[in-house]
């Protein structure tokens, strides 16, 4: 279950505001103004989520969001006042798992919160249960429950929606995937931003990519994507 949230931002007016809402949920609320602070933080606490500025005086959440995915998986949400699609590409590009501009509604973002907690919290009950399942397709092992990814016996790292994604392609190799379908296993949602499944789909291809020739990520034009072996 996501417990620790950190907050990453030089505004304190806006931290405060989202520390209010989110321990009104149970969340436990830890904040940083900068990437340095942040860091530390992250080396104290076991970190279940981190919510990302990218606008700051210092250094920007892109650059912060970088350097964290470089060295870990954890789940982050980059929390910005910029809405262009080309801001919301280039932060899920770099490896954060959902962008939600700063106008939404409280609600909006704890639901968006609880969507990745549903995901992780799927993985912790087999955990403690003491279940522990593999996928397996051609060199590919995905391990649900410690959420690890091999390709030919060598771990490779994946964002949590890139794992996610990859789990559904394997459960349903040679089969057509709609947008609606992987928002909806993936994001939790029926309806969203098809922009986000294609930025996700490109970066989990590139990584396939450099490890495997033996399957590969189709798109199908309009429709989604199937996922099974090549055709070389």
């Amino acid at each position: 279950m996501v417990n620790n949230i950190l907050i990453v931002d030089d505004e304190e007016e806006i931290m405060e505001m989202l520390q209010d809402f989110l321990e009104v949920e149970g969340y436990r609320v830890f904040k940083a103004t900068n990437g340095e602070d942040a860091k530390r933080i992250f080396d104290k606490i076991h970190i279940n989520m981190i919510l990302l500025d990218i606008m700051m005086n210092n250094e920007s959440g892109f650059s912060i969001c970088k350097k964290f995915r470089a060295e870990s998986n954890v789940p982050i949400i980059f929390l910005s006042a910029l809405q262009n699609d080309v801001d919301k590409i280039r932060g899920l590009n770099i490896g954060a798992d959902d962008y939600i501009v700063k106008s939404a509604t409280p609600g909006e973002i704890i639901a968006r919160i609880k969507a990745i907690e549903r995901r992780l919290n799927q993985s912790f009950e087999k955990q403690n249960n003491k279940i522990e399942n593999e996928i397996c397709y051609k060199n590919i092992r995905l391990n649900i429950d410690r959420r690890e990814i091999y390709i030919n016996n060598e771990m490779i790292l994946l964002t949590v929606k890139e794992f996610e994604i990859l789990k559904l392609f394997l459960v349903n190799p040679n089969q057509v995937m709609t947008y609606e379908q992987i928002l909806e296993k993936v994001w939790g949602y029926e309806q969203g931003d098809n922009h986000a499944v294609r930025v996700y789909i490109a970066k989990l291809r590139e990584k396939l990519e450099k490890s495997t020739n033996q399957i590969k990520i189709y798109t199908v034009w309009g429709i989604g994507y199937k996922f099974g072996e090549t055709n070389e």
